[in-house]
């Protein structure tokens, strides 16, 4: 599994619901420490659970009156198992066939006992021959259902990834060779997505012209800033007002991204069901709930990582006791041979270097889907204590942060956050804790 601690007198510490997880070692944190850090994953916890994909499905179909009929459920994204639970759960019957399709490992076991179910696990961050097949697999899916028969989309995070129909003369090589550069390029996760939506026949709303006139409902679990639906999943029933012009791209792929790709004008009805602002509500309300004073009216969590985590750092410097909570999703420009990591770890470890030597000041970063970067873990919960730890396990915290390799040393320093998959994903969450001197947040 996973950032699993494998020294000595280390334990997997059972969090605060069964399947959270957090890398932590009795040797490196005092029970004292031990009781502000189980404070702040319970407030991220309570965070996941407002922002679930089954409840937060579920919630909005119960209040619908137009879903009488037998429908036609495609879930999509590294949420996709949770969100077609809750419509499970709500529809019953009148669901009569489903797709799901998400991260590997990601499947839900329950869902195979539906019988009108199909579950595909593709790949995730870089697209592979899993994803074509999935895209493959949607287009017959659609294509099967009767021409009366609605259809219910559930998207999230991740979609871009999963799922693809390649325009010719484009090819799987190329597709790859553009995610990896995307990922690599330090570029915010719109400019991504609009670029992804170049080389495909689904993206940029061009699904919605596979529909043939069949009447659809899409809803959102937003992973992007400012929750617009033309970037969640790439916008697969929600066409683009206009790419815009590219950056300077590596040889070989801008040829393939040259050709403008057929529109669909079709408006289809999209609701966002969950965000980011409804994860850091119920962050400060399970805060407020442990006693204390909380701050979320801070700026959108976006740029550089390591700038973005040494800005936090400071921040909690001069900070007064309390919680203080931002959300968004940040950036790393990746070296030519990256470590392990994702841009939670390193933006802890670059708030671990202005807040070391300080008792007073702990700091989670962590993704709400479960996962960081390339790595299966979440993020990373740091404290005053943690660059220390580092060098005493023989580490050079800054050449960690160089080479983007946090999260060998965060491992090492028991500091890592994992929670395998958590059913929703609405970008990242960063929380921190300023004790007063006497010990207590309030």
């Amino acid at each position: 599994m996973a950032g699993v601690c494998a020294e000595a007198g280390s334990f997997w510490y059972k969090g605060v619901f069964p399947d959270f997880f957090y890398c932590s070692s009795m040797s490196k944190h005092t029970s004292a420490r031990h009781r502000y850090r189980t404070d702040l994953l319970q407030i991220y916890r309570a965070a996941l659970s407002r922002v679930a994909g089954d409840t937060a499905v579920a919630d909005w179909l119960r209040k619908q009156q137009s879903f009488a009929a037998p429908l036609a459920v495609v879930a999509i994204g590294k949420a996709a198992p949770a969100m077609m639970a809750g419509a499970s759960k709500v529809l019953g019957q009148r669901l009569v066939s489903g797709l799901v399709i998400t991260r590997e490992g990601y499947a839900e076991p329950g869902l195979e006992n539906h019988p009108a179910m199909v579950q595909i696990e593709s790949a995730h961050p870089i697209p592979d021959t899993r994803s074509l097949e999935a895209g493959r697999q949607l287009l017959e899916f659609i294509a099967r259902q009767p021409g009366n028969r609605q259809l219910l989309f559930l998207i999230s995070g991740g979609s871009s990834s999963l799922v693809e129909v390649l325009p010719e003369p484009c090819t799987l090589e190329q597709l790859q060779s553009l995610n990896h550069w995307l990922l690599a390029s330090g570029l915010a996760i719109g400019s991504i997505n609009r670029i992804r939506s170049r080389i495909s026949r689904i993206k940029g709303g061009q699904l919605c012209r596979f529909l043939e006139g069949r009447q659809a409902q899409v809803l959102l679990i937003s992973d992007v800033p400012g929750d617009d639906p033309a970037i969640v999943g790439s916008g697969l029933l929600y066409p683009l007002p206009g790419c815009g012009s590219l950056p300077q791209m590596p040889p070989g792929l801008s040829a393939c991204l040259a050709e403008a790709r057929p529109v669909c004008n079709r408006e289809i009805p999209h609701a966002t069901i969950a965000t980011n602002s409804d994860a850091q509500e119920a962050a400060a309300q399970a805060a407020r709930m442990l006693g204390y004073k909380t701050t979320t009216d801070l700026p959108f969590l976006q740029g550089d990582a390591a700038a973005r985590g040494r800005e936090f750092g400071q921040t909690m410097l001069g900070a007064a006791p309390g919680v203080y909570i931002l959300g968004g999703e940040t950036t790393v420009t990746l070296p030519p041979q990256p470590g392990r990591g994702g841009r939670n770890q390193h933006l802890a470890l670059a708030a671990a270097a202005e807040i070391r030597g300080r008792e007073d000041i702990l700091i989670l970063a962590a993704g709400t889907d479960g996962t960081d970067g390339m790595s299966d873990d979440a993020g990373a919960l740091v404290d005053g204590g943690t660059w220390m730890r580092a060098v005493n396990e023989g580490f050079d915290p800054q050449h960690s942060l160089n080479r983007a390799d946090s999260g060998t040393l965060l491992e090492a320093t028991g500091d890592l956050v994992y929670t395998g998959p958590t059913g929703t994903n609405v970008m990242d969450l960063l929380i921190g804790l300023r004790l007063a001197s006497s010990g207590s947040g309030s």
